[in-house]
């Protein structure tokens, strides 16, 4: 694990970690509700927004980078 590729990646993992438990930590009851309405959403939609989710972190990272 002494290269910088899985150095940053494992960072980039633990920060991802992070900021995915801060609004279950601070809004319980506002994530219960949010994750009962994803149950709802067609697999159709959920994949669309997955989508659009990864195609803007990979042009973000190609304009930061």
């Amino acid at each position: 694990m002494d290269s910088p590729f899985w150095h940053q990646l494992l960072i980039g993992f633990c920060m991802m970690l992070v900021l995915e438990g801060i609004v279950p930590f601070l809004y319980p009851q506002r994530w219960r509700n949010l994750v009962h309405q994803l149950g709802l959403v067609s697999n159709r939609g959920l994949r669309i927004t997955g989508f659009i989710s990864m195609m803007a972190g990979v042009i973000l990272l190609y304009i930061f980078n």
